[in-house]
């Protein structure tokens, strides 16, 4: 599912702008937006197979159906051919998937065991999918829209799936922000990061940018979820309600997206 909406955001952030055209970059960015996140999903594995273990163990790393070394090696032929391809797209194109490429191998390796700073990483590549699209058809400011909203949406979940990973990621010496300030701060924070992003939802409308039916869309299939979450969040402390919040996030991804259509079919 990763795969499947990193390259949809690529399509999103080119027809947020208002055109799909030139095709040929558009299916060229979404091609090389899906190698660099598969390659990041792969590397990600490689690196967490001590926490996976702990909180995992059911994966193919860690249960021993797949050796590290060909995951490591899988991870930098699919970076290598994602920033190929971008080549073909534009020279900036190519700039930004080298540099996606690069913070996503330091983000499995390093940044994502400090407090905050893996997060904003993460977070920042998930906005950046929206610009690489919208640098793809030559418009980039109405690309920054969804990338905006997919900076918060993914800052507040990747501080709940820490939440949710707290026990692995003490035993493996990563310092996080739920592991460094406690459960209490992090719920805190990722309620704020959530309200902000509700707060955040509504600009395009008041604006005069997107419609009608991006703003019922976002209200209902967005910004109530994300009350929902918040409700939830605050009323557990188990890990699965955590890994089940976590998921509810990861499917409602695509419920933001169609907003996002839905606001540019009634410009």
């Amino acid at each position: 599912m990763n795969v499947a909406i990193g390259m949809a955001s690529i399509a999103v952030g080119a027809w947020v702008t208002g055109t799909l055209q030139p095709f040929n970059n558009v299916l060229l960015a979404c091609l090389s937006a899906g190698m660099i996140t598969a390659a990041a999903n792969a590397i990600n594995d490689y690196f967490d197979i001590s926490i996976d273990r702990v909180n995992k163990p059911y994966r193919p790393l860690p249960s021993g159906r797949l050796r590290p070394q060909r995951a490591f090696q899988f991870a930098l032929l699919l970076f290598g051919l994602g920033c190929a391809v971008s080549w073909f797209i534009r020279p900036l194109s190519f700039g930004i998937a080298v540099v996606a490429s690069v913070l996503l191998f330091l983000y499995s390796w390093f940044f994502k065991r400090t407090v905050l700073w893996g997060n904003f990483v993460v977070s920042l590549l998930s906005a950046l999918a929206f610009v690489y699209g919208g640098v793809a058809v030559y418009r980039l400011r109405l690309a920054l829209i969804p990338a905006g909203f997919a900076f918060l949406f993914h800052l507040g979940r990747e501080i709940l799936k820490d939440l949710e990973d707290v026990e692995g990621d003490r035993l493996d010496g990563a310092v996080t922000f739920p592991v460094r300030y406690g459960p209490a701060k992090a719920k805190l924070l990722i309620t704020c990061i959530f309200l902000l992003l509700i707060l955040v939802t509504v600009l395009p409308y008041r604006m005069g940018v997107f419609g009608e039916p991006y703003l019922w869309t976002v209200l209902f299939g967005v910004d109530l979820f994300l009350v929902v979450v918040i409700v939830f969040l605050w009323k557990s402390s188990s890990r699965i309600v955590y890994r089940r919040l976590s998921n509810w996030l990861k499917a409602d991804m695509l419920v933001g997206l169609l907003a996002v259509f839905l606001g540019v079919s009634g410009r």
